[in-house]
């Protein structure tokens, strides 16, 4: 007797009503959290392409366009002020302080990792906290060491200063993806000859990718976003950073600039969006796999 073959319950009509039913409570539920996330690019999107007379307008609300849209905020910032300035400063020194963040927090990380030592737990610890000292009691002595070498107002000052704050996170950050690298690996690498320079550099630092990515990106997000150090160390609008000369230059007293003073932060804020979204696997892998272990 030939059998009957009976529905699959994941092709009922009741599994999938249940399904939608799912989804449809997920996304309600989300929705507040997108709303919350994505209003202020939508209104620095709207604040940039608004006209004079419809931005300044009370009776309008402020996040519809009752005029058509407009380029000359975006045409003030780039003509009127210095803001292609800023933006080169702002590159300059964020990859200065890149490779120096580097250069320092990847040897320093391997060997409190990877070697034994009296107090090296103690000094990873030490090395950590002093990330959680404010700025604001540090820019007193460092402005005397400014100062003496003669990089006052000057945008290279930031880069002796910044690395203040990035090297000792990006040191204990890195530390937890150089411990959770195998030790019989870089063994078998010293046993094929290779030195322990050799074995950092061939077999760890490939391997550790991931979150040597990871302090890149959070040095550089830490420069674009300071403003202590810059608006102490530096006064001239020529070596300002964009953080800095933004907010400096386009409010004047009690008057704000607001259609340039959003088209400057939506420049900016646009391409680190996109960085953040294409590594952004990377980056959790990074922050969780560090910070975490």
């Amino acid at each position: 007797m030939a059998s009957i073959a009976l529905p699959s319950p994941k092709h009922s009509a009741a599994y999938r009503l249940r399904r939608a039913r799912s989804w449809v409570f997920f996304a309600l539920a989300l929705l507040p959290f997108v709303i919350f996330a994505a209003f202020p690019v939508y209104w620095m999107i709207v604040t940039t392409f608004k006209q004079i007379n419809d931005l300044y307008d009370l009776q309008n609300n402020p996040l519809l366009f009752h005029l058509p849209p407009t380029l000359e905020q975006i045409e003030y910032l780039l003509g009127q002020t210095n803001y292609a300035i800023w933006l080169a400063n702002t590159v300059e020194v964020g990859l200065a302080v890149v490779a120096v963040t580097l250069i320092i927090c990847v040897p320093a990380a391997y060997v409190l990792a990877r070697t034994r030592f009296p107090g090296s737990t103690t000094l990873g610890v030490a090395i950590f906290l002093t990330y959680l000292v404010p700025p604001t009691l540090l820019f007193l002595p460092l402005s005397q060491l400014i100062v003496g070498l003669g990089l006052s107002n000057s945008r290279w000052s930031l880069v002796l200063v910044y690395p203040t704050f990035t090297v000792p996170f990006c040191t204990w950050l890195l530390m937890g993806f150089f411990k959770n690298v195998p030790r019989e690996i870089t063994e078998a690498a010293r046993v094929d000859g290779c030195s322990r320079l050799g074995a950092m550099f061939r077999v760890v630092l490939p391997i550790s990718l991931p979150g040597i990515l990871t302090i890149v990106i959070f040095a550089f997000t830490l420069v674009l976003q300071e403003y202590v150090y810059g608006l102490t160390f530096v006064s001239s609008s020529s070596e300002k950073l964009v953080t800095l000369g933004v907010v400096t230059d386009l409010v004047r007293g009690d008057v704000f600039f607001w259609g340039p003073l959003m088209a400057g932060a939506l420049i900016v804020a646009l391409p680190v969006a996109v960085v953040y979204n294409i590594f952004l696997d990377t980056f959790v892998r990074g922050i969780t796999g560090g910070a975490v272990k």
